[in-house]
């Protein structure tokens, strides 16, 4: 038998061979395969792997099969159930794949390798680049286009390919597949982690959220005044702030000038009445106790702090008792230290802490 060319397997007939056997080796060795190899289609239908692979006639037939590798066109017709894979032969050889089968992909690859995805109604050329078989050009499209696997890690799966060149491709009919978030179907997805609802919240994971021209990261220093509205801001900083006419708030430990306490416009009750014996404490001071019947007062020692006031009202027809323990206790107009001091029924007292060891009680007590 003559020698055959590496890639296409023709015959290169020699000299003083294939005596009486020249025309028939030319028309089976080279004429059948030169035909199929420019013009020649070979269609599969269904389901199944195919392998192709080269074959070579001789003097008596061409040994052309249903899987020669020889072929130009490869046409996929019928119904697939799974993906068919089609393993073509590993040398530099270009073929047409026009899928006009139904349902699933097909895959074109060669030996060991992944190769690519070919979608329902497209028509495309590969070719062997040396390792795999890559597509070159696609009916759906122009320049290079992703397989099915690379279209399903940016977003979508199943038959939807899209070209990485302009120009991009124009879809005429609805998106066949699943639309994915995250790597992840979206019907399986989680909310607020694989995407996020219109209403919902989540984590967004090297995202950037535009505030005009400025990004997220940059809307708390931008000098344009901002508007938050039902904005809850835990435990915040305010530096110089302008407060303007707040309705509602609790200003405790709060100072007007850095030192002195926010104080009231008016004096108001601390507590309910007194109708027991009642010792002072810090919560009182700006403020006025109501003495009930029964009622009576104890000043504490080391409690109160310089300029701290509190005011004593007795809203009884009989006096009431004022007990000292604080080291020094004066009433106002004397220089006499008292334990005790008498408030006058209806009687108003005020006693103003000097230090936490010493207050003047000035008003209707002896």
């Amino acid at each position: 038998m003559a020698a055959t060319t590496t890639l296409l397997g023709l015959v290169t007939p020699t000299h003083c061979t294939l005596s009486f056997t020249w025309g028939d080796t030319v028309h089976y060795c080279i004429s059948y395969y030169l035909d199929i190899a420019i013009a020649g289609t070979l269609s599969f239908a269904g389901d199944g792997a195919i392998t192709l692979a080269n074959t070579t006639g001789s003097s008596s037939g061409n040994a052309i099969t249903s899987t020669t590798a020889q072929y130009m066109v490869i046409r996929i017709t019928g119904t697939q159930t799974v993906t068919k894979v089609i393993t073509g032969p590993s040398y530099s050889k270009l073929y047409m794949v026009d899928h006009a089968g139904a349902t699933s992909a097909v895959t074109f690859k060669a030996a060991g390798q992944t190769g690519v995805t070919v979608a329902v109604g497209e028509k495309c050329f590969v070719y062997y680049n040396g390792t795999d078989y890559v597509k070159v050009a696609s009916s759906t499209g122009t320049g290079t286009v992703t397989s099915a696997s690379v279209v399903t890690a940016n977003g979508f799966a199943g038959t939807v390919a899209t070209a990485t060149t302009t120009p991009a491709i124009t879809l005429t009919t609805s998106i066949t597949g699943v639309l994915k978030g995250n790597g992840t179907a979206i019907s399986a997805a989680t909310a607020g982690t694989d995407y996020v609802t219109p209403t919902g919240t989540g984590t967004l994971t090297n995202k950037t959220i535009a505030y005009g021209s400025n990004t997220l990261t940059d809307v708390v220093g931008v000098t344009a005044p901002q508007t938050l509205t039902n904005k809850t801001l835990t435990s915040p900083v305010l530096t110089t702030p302008q407060l303007g006419t707040p309705s509602q708030g609790v200003l405790s430990s709060c100072t007007v000038d850095g030192t002195n306490k926010v104080g009231y416009l008016n004096v108001p009750q601390s507590g309910s009445a007194k109708t027991t014996s009642y010792t002072l404490a810090v919560t009182d001071v700006g403020e006025y106790i109501l003495l009930g019947a029964s009622g009576a007062i104890v000043i504490p020692d080391a409690t109160f702090a310089a300029g701290d006031v509190v005011t004593i009202f007795n809203n009884t027809a009989s006096t009431a008792t004022i007990t000292c323990s604080i080291t020094t206790a004066y009433i106002a107009g004397t220089f006499t230290d008292k334990a005790t001091m008498t408030l006058a029924a209806a009687g108003v007292a005020t006693v103003l802490f000097i230090t936490s060891t010493l207050c003047v009680v000035s008003g209707n007590v002896t």
